[in-house]
């Protein structure tokens, strides 16, 4: 087909679906015409606003609040002082706790030792991620709003508490568009439908092409995860391909006649999901992966397979480009996966499952060179008391945690802030989350303050009014 030839056919076929599948068929070659195009694609690539230092995020989403004083956040004098009462200010106490004010010390379970050549403390429940602090930067600082699950997970992908806001993935998406226009540019790997649910991954009032894809969901084996009907086993691919023009025709005629955001992104969906019909099936099937690689995620092992092949597909997906992509260590229940109010020893199972896989992905980010264009994530909405509740559980702590990155620009072998002597509250250089979001947009690029939509008669951001960039962690 000749440049003449295309860009009559462009201004005889309008815009809409028709367009946006000539873009996925000529992208290469058709930058000219489709910006003569009335109607874009919205998910196409767009440029930053400023040097990137990342072109794609992974998050590691924790469910539940992994207890920062049993996993990276060191503190002798907590062990030191192990069972003895001492007076937290402002705890959360559950209603079933100590109401006299004093509260009891509990030492961790299990022993720290130090790793790489910062000698970074790592407890024994992540032998394998300590093996890589060289390569992290932990925020040991990290606060956050909110007490209770549902409000602090929501709080963690969408910036607030109780309101219908669009989640990060769809902010980034809404920014910077898909690397790849063949797959979703925001993928979540089975998700929880509990606190916070489908709005973890929502695009609330964004247009709806910017929303996540769910593939699979929790407490479904990660094999069993995929797209529904991605495939059409009953129609050959020509027939296919004569109903696909069909259709495309058709809302194309319809997009002519109504201008209109949400049937835009029905049409755009459409599309995408055309071409991901080419691309999808293979990018989620993991069975094409040497042994060695599976077994470095632990595929091969009861423990690890699971959350091995969430770490592995995100692997895959960042490979191809896409934006966003969330992995989920959760379930549906009302007592989330790190929720130990009582039995901390429990952290250890979840360790277990998480510990070799996330190693994994780092290195193999790393030896692909994808790590330094990658921000890697990792953390759950909150963390846990250095108190003890039901006597051998921990309560919710928003005041002080632990989140660590890697890539993307950021310093590596670094440690960020502190808490408290025990461990409770974080007392230097605090983090916000606020803060996190706007330093992760900034690494892609985008300015926090200016990446805004117009919704109900003001400017609406992931960050609000608040947050700051933490320049201090990047490299």
């Amino acid at each position: 087909m000749t440049q003449l030839n295309r860009r009559r056919w462009l201004s005889t076929a309008a815009c809409g679906f028709g367009s946006l599948a000539f873009h996925g068929l000529a992208a290469a070659e058709n930058s000219s015409a489709r910006e003569s195009n009335s109607v874009k694609n919205p998910l196409i690539a767009r440029q930053p606003m400023f040097p990137a230092r990342a072109k794609r995020v992974i998050f590691i989403f924790m469910q539940g609040g992994p207890s920062q004083v049993d996993t990276f956040d060191y503190k002798p004098t907590l062990e030191q002082h192990h069972g003895e009462q001492f007076e937290f200010r402002n705890a959360r106490k559950m209603a079933r706790g100590d109401k006299s004010g004093q509260e009891t010390l509990m030492k961790s379970l299990w022993k720290f030792r130090q790793y790489g050549e910062t000698g970074h403390w790592v407890s024994d429940l992540f032998p394998h991620i300590g093996q890589h602090v060289d390569d992290l930067c932990f925020l040991h600082s990290m606060h956050t709003d909110g007490v209770a699950h549902g409000p602090s997970t929501l709080f963690l992908h969408t910036g607030a508490l109780n309101l219908i806001r669009p989640s990060m993935g769809s902010w980034i998406n809404y920014g910077l568009g898909t690397e790849n226009n063949n797959l979703p540019g925001f993928v979540t790997i089975s998700p929880s439908s509990a606190n916070g649910g489908p709005r973890n991954y929502a695009n609330a009032f964004l247009p709806a092409c910017f929303q996540g894809t769910p593939i699979g969901r929790a407490e479904q084996p990660t094999r069993d995860a995929g797209i529904r009907h991605i495939q059409n086993k009953f129609s050959s691919p020509a027939a296919q391909r004569e109903q696909f023009d069909l259709l495309r025709n058709l809302n194309a005629t319809q997009l002519r006649n109504r201008k209109d955001s949400e049937l835009e992104a029905v049409i755009s969906s459409y599309e995408l999901a055309w071409r991901m019909q080419m691309h999808a099936p293979q990018l989620f099937d993991v069975s094409s992966e040497s042994k060695s690689t599976m077994h470095s995620y632990g595929i091969d092992e009861k423990e690890t397979e699971d959350f091995g092949r969430q770490c592995l597909m995100a692997r895959r997906m960042a490979e191809s480009g896409v934006r966003f992509m969330q992995i989920n260590y959760g379930d549906n229940g009302s007592n989330p996966r790190w929720d130990q109010h009582s039995k901390i020893e429990r952290h250890a199972i979840h360790a277990k499952a998480t510990d070799k896989p996330v190693a994994a992905l780092i290195a193999d980010l790393k030896q692909r060179g994808l790590l330094e264009e990658t921000l890697l994530w990792w953390g759950g909405e909150f963390g846990r008391n250095p108190f003890s509740q039901s006597k051998d559980g921990r309560d919710h702590n928003p005041k002080g945690f632990t989140h660590f990155l890697a890539g993307g620009g950021l310093k590596k072998a670094f440690s960020y802030g502190k808490t408290d002597e025990f461990g409770h509250e974080a007392v230097e250089s605090k983090v916000h989350m606020h803060d996190l979001h706007a330093t992760i947009l900034h690494l892609l690029g985008l300015d926090h303050e200016k990446l805004t939509y117009r919704h109900a008669g003001r400017d609406f951001r992931l960050t609000d009014i608040e947050g700051r960039v933490v320049h201090d962690i990047i490299a």
